[in-house]
C-alpha cells in the first residue's frame, strides 16, 4: 500500500512496502537467509529450512507493520532465529494489567527500533501498546522508555543488522541523511 507524505523538505515520499521488501531481501537474503513478505493475516517469522530460505512475514501491506516486524528480526540472536516466532510468547489483544506491563517491558526495544527506522524513510510512528479491546493506551513510563532507548540508539548506534537496514532505507528515503536526535520529542521525565 502506497502512502503520499510530504517531508520536511516539501518533497512527496511514497511509502510502499514493496520497496521495503526490496531493501530488506538486498540486505539480507544472501548474507542471512532470509526474505520479508507481506501479505499475511498475522505476523510471523518463520526459520529457514532445506527447501526455503527463513521469512518474516508481515500483516496485509501495512508498511509499519514490516517496519515492526523487521525490528523484532534484527534483535533476535541466532538461536533466537531458529525458532517459529523468535521462541517468544504472544498475548492477544484483551491483555489483563499484568499481562500489558509485560509486554510493554519487552517492546522497548523493537518500538524504538522501528521509531528509527520510521525515521529513516520520513514515515509516521506511533507507540503501541497493542491491546485496543481493554481500551489501554500506553502508560508513560512506557512512551518515555521507548523514546529514551530510540535517543540511545541514535546517540550510540543501532545493532549491526539493524544499522545495515537503517542505512539502506535513509540512503533510499532520504538521499543518505541519517536521522537526528532532533528528530524525536524534547526529552522528558516520567510524572511523580
Amino acid at each position: 500500500m502506497a502512502h503520499t507524505i510530504y517531508n520536511i523538505n516539501n518533497k512527496i515520499t511514497q511509502h510502499n512496502d514493496q520497496d521495503l521488501i526490496r531493501i530488506f531481501n538486498n540486505c539480507f537474503h544472501n548474507s542471512y537467509n532470509t526474505i520479508l513478505q507481506g501479505g499475511a493475516p498475522e505476523p510471523l517469522y518463520t526459520p529457514a529450512d532445506e527447501a526455503q530460505p527463513a521469512r518474516i512475514d508481515y500483516r496485509d501491506d501495512y508498511f509499519a507493520s514490516a517496519l515492526h516486524e523487521i525490528a523484532h528480526w534484527c534483535i533476535a540472536g541466532k538461536q533466537r532465529r531458529l525458532q517459529e516466532d523468535f521462541g517468544y510468547w504472544y498475548e492477544p489483544d484483551g491483555r489483563s494489567h499484568e499481562q500489558q506491563a509485560l509486554f510493554e517491558k519487552v517492546e522497548v526495544k523493537p518500538q524504538a527500533m522501528e521509531w528509527i527506522f520510521s525515521l529513516c524513510c520520513r514515515a509516521p510512528f506511533r507507540i503501541s501498546a497493542d491491546n485496543l479491546m481493554t481500551g489501554n493506551s500506553c502508560s508513560d513510563t512506557f512512551r518515555l522508555a521507548v523514546e529514551q532507548q530510540a535517543r540511545n540508539y541514535l546517540m550510540n548506534g543501532l545493532p549491526e543488522r539493524a544499522g545495515v537496514f537503517a542505512r539502506a532505507l535513509a540512503d533510499f528515503y532520504r538521499s543518505g541523511e541519517y536521522p537526528t536526535l532532533a528528530e524525536l520529542p524534547q526529552k522528558r521525565s516520567v510524572p511523580a
